[in-house]
């Protein structure tokens, strides 16, 4: 008798821990079963302070990160999920003052709003602001980092943006 619940405990154990791995993505998404596909519009720049290929990268970005991460087909048109983003701000300002009251360290902040939409399960829309930013030494100017500060600001927002959307975090 107690062989048979030993193995039959077993035997629970197993088929929950089996089952629990079909729940489970190991991308970390939550993506129910029924919903097929994506649609991430072009990002739309509406900063007063433009910088040209930032809407481009940021949209590229988006598009690699979810056909890396997840198994959605991506359309053109409406999709199961739609993902609308657009730069609110670009600015740079300082964020360490010397005693001379020079900047010794200036800040590159990009906010982007982004307007998801499950056309399947409506609850989870959400329209909402995420920011980010990378500090840099004041004695370089713009020009000579910003293409590497944007590359990275562009990961973090993809990344937090990824997570909002279908990671539920």
């Amino acid at each position: 008798m107690k062989r048979i619940c030993i193995y039959t405990i077993g035997i629970l154990l197993t088929l929950c821990t089996v089952s629990g791995c079909w729940l489970y993505s190991f991308s970390g998404t939550s993506i129910k079963s029924d919903v097929k596909t994506i649609c991430i519009e072009p990002v739309v720049n509406k900063a007063l302070k433009v910088n040209p290929t930032l809407a481009n990268s940021l949209t590229e970005a988006l598009n690699d990160k979810y056909r890396k991460l997840t198994n959605l087909e991506q359309v053109e048109d409406v999709g199961d999920l739609n993902v609308t983003a657009t730069v609110e701000s670009y600015d740079v300002r300082a964020t360490a003052i010397t005693a001379d009251e020079v900047a010794a360290q200036n800040r590159l902040t990009i906010t982007v709003k982004v307007k998801f939409v499950n056309e399947k399960y409506p609850e989870e829309n959400f329209e909402q602001s995420f920011a980010a930013y990378e500090d840099y030494n004041s004695e370089r100017s713009l020009d000579e980092v910003e293409a590497t500060l944007c590359d990275t600001i562009i990961e973090k927002l993809v990344e937090d943006i990824f997570n909002a959307t279908v990671a539920n975090w």
